[in-house]
């Protein structure tokens, strides 16, 4: 029988480890030259790319007609992507079209929309964003299905290019979507229908009718951080709710007159959130007659409550100076208090 010390297999287990590592460190060190001379390569393939198109591009946002265009190498269409869409960003209107008939002219359309279903998760986005400028309604179903997609980054951009596509038929087929969404930027949103709120804004009233009790306070904040207004009645309705977080909600939507004296009735309610909001919205709509009611709250016991009506009173612009000063004078100490921080707070500002 061969019998080997305990000391000698040790020892090829470290020769063995000592080679394997020495093996490893060849191969890291190969593939760190590699990815150096892919990046340069990549690197001198876009600089040549944009030498060439960059021109071209130009003259299509200035309107011309460009009879002849180079051929566009099929690896070469990412690259080219990621320089149209640069220039896209800062253009409108005609600009954007001569942009997006080069891009359809090289093919670019067939291949986003190749991209848009077997790429990565980059590739995707990619091809997202390059799809929605171009308003290409060949891409409505897979962009429908990625907008219902977990993922928020690339389901919210998904929604951009519907908005863009078709702002009417986005606004039927993904208005319920949106309310139940809370997972989707207030800001990407208001950005998204800031110029289509015409197309969403009855639609997403409509829609408000279908969610569920739980939902209606998150829809009806979503919908009030849109700045989208409710047909009156349906406001109403709303603002006469047995639901705080409903009335809440309402009252953030209160900007016409017609619902001045509901939003009066509430300043008197049990829940100081609610009592708040009412403050915040006879800032905006009252008249002269509410100036007292806003002077009494000058008194409330909840800190925030004086706060905004503070505000509200210096936010009325029919309030003479002298009427200001005697507010700021009055007798009780808290109340005048508060006034004068409020006005020293916007001197600053």
């Amino acid at each position: 029988m061969d019998y080997r010390p305990p000391s000698d297999i040790y020892l090829q287990v470290a020769l063995w480890a000592g080679i394997g590592t020495i093996v490893l460190t060849v191969l890291v060190g190969l593939q760190i030259v590699w990815l150096r001379f892919s990046m340069r390569r990549l690197q001198r393939r876009e600089q040549a790319l944009t030498l060439k198109w960059r021109p071209l591009l130009n003259a299509a946002i200035a309107g011309d007609e460009l009879a002849n265009l180079p051929e566009l190498a099929r690896r070469d269409q990412v690259l080219f992507i990621k320089l149209w869409l640069h220039l896209q960003q800062a253009v409108r209107g005609e600009a954007s079209e001569g942009l997006n008939r080069i891009a359809r002219r090289v093919g670019c359309d067939a291949y986003m929309r190749k991209l848009l279903v077997r790429g990565n998760r980059a590739e995707r986005l990619l091809a997202t964003l390059a799809l929605g400028h171009m308003r290409d309604k060949a891409s409505w179903e897979p962009l429908a299905r990625a907008a219902h997609a977990a993922d928020s980054a690339s389901s919210v951009h998904a929604l951009w290019a519907l908005v863009q596509t078709d702002a009417a038929r986005s606004a039927q087929e993904m208005a319920p979507v949106l309310l139940r969404r809370d997972d989707w930027p207030l800001s990407q949103l208001a950005n998204i229908l800031q110029n289509v709120r015409g197309e969403w804004q009855l639609v997403l009233a409509l829609a408000l009718l279908r969610v569920t009790p739980e939902e209606l306070p998150q829809a009806l904040r979503l919908v009030a951080a849109l700045r989208i207004d409710l047909p009156l009645a349906q406001l109403k309705g709303y603002l006469a709710s047995d639901q705080a977080d409903v009335v809440l909600a309402a009252l953030r939507l209160a900007r016409s007159p017609a619902v001045l004296e509901q939003v009066r009735g509430h300043l008197g309610s049990a829940d100081w959130r609610i009592r708040l909001q009412a403050v915040r919205a006879l800032g905006e709509l009252g008249d002269r007659s509410d100036v007292d009611r806003l002077r009494a709250l000058l008194s409330d016991p909840e800190w925030w409550v004086r706060y905004r009506a503070a505000e509200a009173l210096l936010s009325l612009p029919f309030l003479t100076e002298a009427e200001l000063a005697d507010l700021r004078n009055a007798d009780d100490r808290y109340a005048a208090d508060m006034l004068k921080q409020v006005a020293a707070e916007r001197e600053v500002a």
